[in-house]
């Protein structure tokens, strides 16, 4: 079986176990999070997410919003689908694999039945390991699952996505494959959308693109998201992923979005003059 090493531990967040779990437990408890550790819950019907995947002492504390929010929504058995951009470029345009992922905190498997019968069914997306080893943008939501899982039972198997391939039609129809995978396996499912907002631009900038951006996430509108990010020039590095999160919900009988938190790296450093925006939003 594959194991797929971790490529940003130490980076993004601490190796060590031990201070891993610190961190994500600052996050929650941050003035920017939302200030208490998760709860339990049940499974009622399929949720959708948007989260950050910066480092975490930057993007964690609004990551953890969207955690928070998955905690009270879930229990038992619960098949992870995560959207990530492809930000370094190896790999196919479109692509999942099948194998473990290990981070600091264990090991966290994949559902290869549904990877298996979403690869088959969706012309766009390949089998390929390559274009997953070095991407962070999956990756860093993991230990967020893991330390949920500590706290309550919840038994998580993932389906990572990284695109590479962001125009409208790829998204929507790798968005339509994991609605109808999903439901044809009878999966109790969450599907996360892994994105940051604006990069790099002054605070008061970037927080009116994003605003934009957010608000066709909120209307659940995917091409309003796309041309409004096209037309804005907003660099969100994940549109596609949440495009396709949208449209897979959509087909899954979602209708409410909220958003939960955003905030800049600059409310984290202070320093206003050039920022990236996060945001965590739930669809169910």
């Amino acid at each position: 079986m594959v194991i797929r090493y971790p490529a940003v531990a130490g980076m993004f967040y601490p190796s060590d176990p031990h201070e891993l779990i610190e961190l994500i437990e600052y996050c929650y408890l941050h003035e920017l999070g939302p200030g208490s550790l998760p709860t339990g819950g049940v499974f009622r019907k399929p949720i959708g997410l948007v989260c950050p995947h910066a480092g975490y002492i930057y993007s964690g504390p609004v990551a953890a919003h969207s955690y928070k929010a998955l905690s009270s929504r879930v229990d038992g058995k619960i098949t992870v689908v995560i959207l990530g951009p492809n930000h370094t470029g190896l790999g196919s345009g479109v692509s999942t694999m099948k194998g473990i992922w290990r981070t600091p905190l264990g090991d966290v498997k994949t559902d290869d039945e549904f990877i298996d019968r979403l690869w088959r069914n969706c012309d766009i997306l390949d089998l390929d390991e390559s274009a997953h080893l070095r991407e962070h943008s999956i990756e860093v939501q993991l230990p967020f699952l893991q330390h949920l899982s500590m706290l309550h039972p919840v038994d998580f198997k993932i389906v990572p996505i990284s695109m590479m391939m962001q125009d409208y039609e790829t998204a929507i129809e790798v968005g339509h494959s994991i609605a109808k995978v999903s439901m044809e396996l009878d999966r109790r499912v969450v599907i996360i959308a892994s994105t940051d907002f604006s990069h790099y631009e002054p605070q008061d900038i970037a927080s009116k693109k994003d605003a934009l951006a957010i608000r066709a996430i909120l209307n659940m509108d995917e091409r309003e998201l796309y041309t409004t990010v096209v037309n804005n020039n907003i660099t969100m590095c994940g549109y596609g992923p949440t495009m396709a999160m949208i449209r897979a919900m959509k087909e899954l009988g979602a209708g409410d979005v909220r958003l939960l938190a955003y905030a800049t790296s600059g409310d984290i450093t202070k320093d206003y003059s050039s920022v990236v925006g996060y945001a965590s939003l739930i669809v169910e």
